[in-house]
């Protein structure tokens, strides 16, 4: 399995738009890994993760074709998550085609969302709930809440194939203790895993921080889900985080923690 992390940024990205954060001068400056735009993913070319924004600038700056997509996948209904006007472009007149070649499977509220905007828009549509295990093609398909809204079930992905296990993890908070329970058996060869808040910690708690981070990733290892042999990797940080991708470098590397940049494939 592998996946390719579109986007590792917040939801404003880095640099912000409007921002004239320490992080948001260096990043307009010195660009690289340091330019992030908002988070998605991409799992084998073919399960999407999440549709933001970004989306199309990000498949074109890696040449990749959406028409490769089996499956659409949303975490929640953030606005940096949940574009829900680009999915327009997959249909007439846009192009040719009379029906989405890809399942869309979101929570209730995206649904309602979708189905309000396109009443007859010609697409599979399944309501994913958390702890609700469904199947795509070769792929078994886990939500697990996140500690992020309370207005909605906002998931987090593990995701297995007949070899490897990944969790995708954007907008986690401190997982509530469901979550812990339904991670205590699932061993991870790759953890994908937010650190919004950097070394800037707020009172908001749908969101890791650096320290929070390191206490989430101590937790996982202690109970068998992380292991040595698990590849980790951080996704989702805000330019208000006060930290530069060499900075979270220093930080992170030493706990054997790679730091996640727009672009990169990951393949485990």
């Amino acid at each position: 399995m592998n996946i390719r992390l579109l986007g590792t940024g917040g939801a404003d990205g880095v640099p912000g738009l409007y921002s004239d954060s320490r992080v948001s001068q260096y990043a307009r400056k010195n660009g690289g890994r340091d330019i992030r735009s908002r988070s998605s993913a991409l799992v084998d070319d073919c399960l999407k993760l999440d549709l933001g924004p970004d989306t199309w600038s990000q498949m074109a700056r890696d040449g990749l074709d959406a028409r490769d997509w089996t499956a659409l996948l949303f975490t929640h209904s953030d606005a940096d998550h949940f574009a829900p006007d680009e999915l327009m472009y997959t249909l007439y007149p846009f192009n040719d085609f009379e029906f989405a070649g890809f399942v869309v499977y979101a929570n209730l509220k995206i649904c309602r969302r979708i189905l309000e905007k396109f009443p007859e828009w010609p697409v599979e549509m399944r309501t994913t709930k958390s702890f609700e295990r469904f199947q795509h093609g070769g792929y078994e398909i886990f939500p697990v809440r996140a500690h992020h809204l309370t207005e909605e079930d906002a998931h987090n992905f593990v995701i297995s194939d007949s070899q490897s296990t990944l969790l995708y993890g954007t907008d986690t908070g401190i997982w509530d203790d469901p979550t812990w329970e339904a991670l205590q058996d699932i061993k991870l060869d790759c953890l994908i895993l937010e650190c919004s808040e950097g070394f800037a910690s707020t009172a908001y708690d749908g969101h890791l921080d650096a320290n929070e981070f390191e206490m989430v990733l101590n937790r996982l290892r202690k109970q068998g889900t992380v292991s040595d042999q698990t590849k980790v990797w951080t996704t989702h940080h805000s330019q208000q985080g006060e930290a530069t991708y060499d900075e979270l470098c220093r930080h992170f590397e030493p706990m054997g923690v790679n730091i996640g940049y727009d672009g990169v494939n990951i393949e485990f």
